[in-house]
């Protein structure tokens, strides 16, 4: 069964509707409740449909260890341990119920990528209309499980997975009683280079697993957030910052208001233009439909005359006959005078 459309907080999400643009503020707020209050608002002023938040404690996400295997080795944050990453990342779970009550107030919808069975049940308190789970998360499937037992519509983002795995958390999410899921195309690279982003899986995606599809792009720039609405994309995700340079966990890769101002603009654009299949002439070509090229008299011509290619040419305007006929006119005789700078017509000839 192919599920053509999802509905989140009241908005319907499908192709046959403008992309969602969803703003990720991830570990933007810096440690800020008030920077996390400014990105709400600018991501409302921007277009942005959504911001999504990320619910998690360093201690409900991994421990405070120093082993090997919990140090970050190469990327954007080499050398720290998880632990410590994600302590400075994380968002304090008492900021949420005061975002969320600020981002309603906005008018814009709000909820959160939920890490562990806790967070679910203080996003379950909140209300919130949606979840995300993390392209890192999609293994968990008891997570996914219980965040799909709320009943709630799901987005799964699938970095990192292969078609299996992906069909395992579409089941999960199935089994656990979501009705409203939706998939994101995803690399998980931060950043991550255009070149892996194989935009041509979108629609493989949509005919392979029959959900709304949709990008969460890691990439910089817009470029290829835009171009994957062509594949078919209905959801984009991009993180999003009020300053690239504020030496941030996430700031580096994330959109600036200006940025994600354009992509709210240009993704209808891309939408819009894609239309639908259709070989009639637009309303905006009925005007110049008349600069087409036919066939008009060049030279004069005296009755009795026959047309030659030195009196008869295609060219512009288009009120004469059609050039198609050109080989089936020459050699034909007019019937009365025709001036240069008449159009020819069926009508002048014997």
């Amino acid at each position: 069964m192919t599920y053509s459309c999802i509905t989140i907080d009241g908005c319907r999400i499908a192709t046959d509707e403008s992309p969602y643009i969803v703003a990720e503020i991830s570990a933007n707020h810096n440690g800020n409740v008030e920077t996390a209050r400014n990105l709400i608002e600018a991501a409302k002023r921007s277009g942005a449909d959504a911001v999504k938040l990320q619910t998690y404690r360093p201690d409900t996400i991994t421990i405070d260890c120093d082993r090997k295997d919990f140090r970050i080795h190469g990327g954007l944050w080499d050398g720290r341990t998880l632990y410590d990453l994600y302590k400075e990342a994380h968002m304090p779970w008492e900021w949420h119920a005061p975002l969320f009550e600020h981002a309603r107030k906005l008018g814009i919808t709000i909820f959160s990528s939920p890490f562990d069975s806790a967070a679910v049940d203080l996003l379950e308190d909140l209300n919130t209309p949606a979840y995300k789970i993390a392209s890192f998360e999609l293994v968990d499937l008891p997570l996914i499980k219980y965040a799909a037992s709320t009943g709630k519509p799901m987005i799964l983002s699938t970095g990192m997975a292969d078609a299996g795995e992906i069909q395992e958390a579409i089941d999960a999410a199935r089994n656990g009683g979501c009705k409203d899921l939706a998939i994101l195309h995803c690399v998980s690279g931060y950043p991550a280079p255009t070149k892996d982003y194989n935009l041509r899986t979108i629609p493989d995606m949509i005919g392979r697993f029959g959900l709304v599809t949709g990008l969460s792009d890691h990439t910089l720039g817009n470029t290829t957030a835009i171009t994957s609405i062509a594949m078919g994309a209905s959801i984009i995700e991009k993180h999003f910052t009020l300053d690239r340079n504020n030496n941030g966990p996430d700031d580096s890769f994330s959109l600036e208001p200006e940025d994600l101002e354009k992509l709210c603009r240009d993704s209808k654009t891309a939408w819009e233009s894609l239309g639908q299949i259709s070989y009639e002439r637009k309303k905006s070509e009925q005007d110049n439909a008349v600069f087409r090229r036919s066939l008009y008299v060049v030279q004069d011509i005296k009755a009795g005359e026959k047309i030659t290619k030195e009196n008869v040419k295609s060219i512009r305007p288009g009120f004469g006959i059609a050039p198609k006929l050109f080989e089936q006119v020459m050699g034909r005789v007019v019937l009365h005078d025709i001036d240069r700078g008449k159009p020819l017509s069926m009508k002048d000839l014997e």
